[in-house]
């Protein structure tokens, strides 16, 4: 999955995010969900979220589903 639908993403999940500073080259950051910050229910570049660790990007892949 995208993660450009919120009902997609729950705290827990394990994504991978594009941080602010790497949406130029594209980079990924895994991470687990602790919050979600998108409050519309889908965004086309990919739903906010903060992950445990306290970075803050946007999600552009799901890697579990299982919670």
């Amino acid at each position: 999955m995208d993660g450009k639908k919120r009902s997609d993403i729950k705290p827990g999940l394990e994504v991978n995010i594009v941080l602010k500073q790497d949406q130029r080259t594209g980079k990924k950051t895994r991470g687990i969900v602790k919050d979600l910050l998108t409050n519309s229910p889908s965004h086309p570049h990919g739903i906010k979220v903060r992950l445990a660790d306290g970075q803050v990007g946007r999600v552009c892949e799901i890697l579990s589903s299982d919670k």
